[in-house]
């Protein structure tokens, strides 16, 4: 079996909001991340802290414990418009990220990176990098014995427990 047709055999469970936001179910404003930005009441805000140029918040529905998106405030969908300093901006962001992720939570391992344009799988027309932190063991049973991966933990609650921890942590 190639891998392709191994990948498309993987099944996946979707949260309830999710799956309503996949299909464009979402507050009805131009951006959501400018609406995280402008602290718009209709959008949801998991902020954890911001710079002047930028803001850290956790992906609402995240991949693994600990998923995070680091995005310009400035309403920009092409990588190439980013400004040096927004882009070292965003890379002193995820360094931090990252340090907190291994200290307190013992991380080994990340994916990190962007879905840049229309057919690279983002869902958000405002560029944003995720940070998404590995763990050692992470497959359980489901995703041994069905091919299926379950996430558990509530977005809300990370957002708690990281934005403790970010601001315990020295810049």
């Amino acid at each position: 079996m190639s891998s392709y047709e191994e990948h498309s055999l993987r099944k996946n469970l979707f949260s309830v909001g999710k799956l309503g936001y996949a299909k464009g179910d979402r507050p009805n404003v131009e951006c959501i991340l400018c609406g995280v930005r402008d602290k718009n009441e209709i959008v949801p805000n998991l902020t954890i802290a911001e710079t002047d140029l930028s803001i850290v918040s956790i992906n609402l529905f995240p991949y693994n414990p600990g998923h995070i998106i680091i995005f310009p405030k400035r309403h920009i969908i092409s990588y190439l418009e980013l400004t040096d300093e927004e882009a070292l901006d965003i890379h002193r962001l995820t360094l931090k990220t990252m340090r907190i992720l291994e200290k307190q939570w013992k991380v080994q391992g990340f994916n990190t990176g962007y879905n840049l344009g229309k057919n690279s799988g983002g869902s958000i027309p405002h560029i944003h990098e995720h940070i998404v932190p590995r763990f050692p063991n992470e497959a359980g049973f489901l995703d041994v014995l069905s091919n299926t991966r379950i996430v558990i933990y509530e977005p809300y609650q990370m957002w708690e427990d990281l934005k403790k921890l970010w601001a315990k942590e020295e810049d």
